[in-house]
């Protein structure tokens, strides 16, 4: 496995001592006996689909589309995809596929692969705040802008370098707007703004008080900091907590990458004991 200092940002650096380390994951029927009573919540990036140097690069791998589909047959829907990505954007990726979503770090839900968004908790971003945020990109040529509406993202992966003068030109602007509502995420080469009130794990909650989710073990697969929210929260739902590419605290157990997580969701399927 590769370094995870590697890709992780200064906030992410953390040391996790031996004797707190989760177990790697365990055999498939070990962790859902049954595939009625679950409810298979992922994250996209950098967990069901490998990490690339843009966002608008990551593309789904072959089987992964027919791997998902069986998945919400078998669990007669309760399959959901949580992310910090926008509804319009996940559909852009998995079409024509449209699954149910918590999207925009909780900002929209989609309940029914039939429908547009069904609720929407957070307004835009302010577009005066926006516009000085989207001036951080000009500080190194290899910053990637990224405007999704709710949140706005600066993408450095293409300029590492410049991790540090971005989140003090963040820092800046926020201490020149005590009073905005707004949260800075870290992630994986990326820093994003958002509305505060509003995360992953507001969104899963919420998502779980409706069918098909109401009253299932939920399972979530994720990667980043801000899937941390969803790990805190599993066991109130005497839910399962697995991280990805790195080593989290609070989690059942890991994956090393995501082509683990997708042969770990086929296997579900092929185990026949899952019925």
């Amino acid at each position: 496995m590769k370094s995870e200092l590697a890709d992780m940002t200064l906030e992410q650096k953390r040391t996790i001592p031996d004797d707190e380390v989760p177990d790697s994951v365990p055999v498939p029927h070990a962790l859902v006996p049954h595939l009625g009573e679950t409810a298979i919540l992922l994250d996209i990036d950098g967990t069901l689909l490998d990490l690339m140097p843009t966002p608008r690069e990551v593309w789904v791998p072959p089987g992964l589309s027919d791997t998902l589909n069986r998945l919400v047959e078998r669990t007669s829907g309760a399959l959901a995809l949580v992310s910090g990505r926008s509804l319009n954007d996940i559909d852009l990726i998995f079409a024509p596929d449209v699954f149910r979503a918590v999207a925009g770090h909780g900002a929209e839900m989609r309940l029914s692969a039939d429908s547009e968004a069904d609720d929407v908790h957070a307004p835009p971003l302010d577009k005066e705040l926006k516009r000085r945020l989207a001036a951080i990109a000009k500080l190194s040529p290899g910053i990637l802008l990224e405007d999704k509406g709710y949140s706005l993202a600066l993408h450095y992966r293409l300029a590492p370098h410049a991790e540090k003068a971005i989140y003090e030109s963040v820092s800046l602007i926020r201490a020149d707007l005590p009073n905005a509502p707004i949260e800075v995420l870290p992630g994986k080469f990326v820093c994003e703004i958002k509305h505060s009130g509003f995360t992953k794990a507001s969104g899963v909650r919420e998502l779980m008080k409706h069918e098909p989710f109401r009253g299932r073990r939920p399972l979530f697969i994720g990667d980043d900091v801000t899937d941390e929210t969803v790990f805190a929260i599993m066991p109130d739902m005497n839910g399962l907590a697995f991280s990805v590419g790195r080593r989290a605290m609070g989690v059942n157990g890991h994956f090393d990458a995501p082509g683990d997580v997708r042969a770990f969701l086929a296997r579900l399927l092929d185990d026949t004991r899952l019925e």
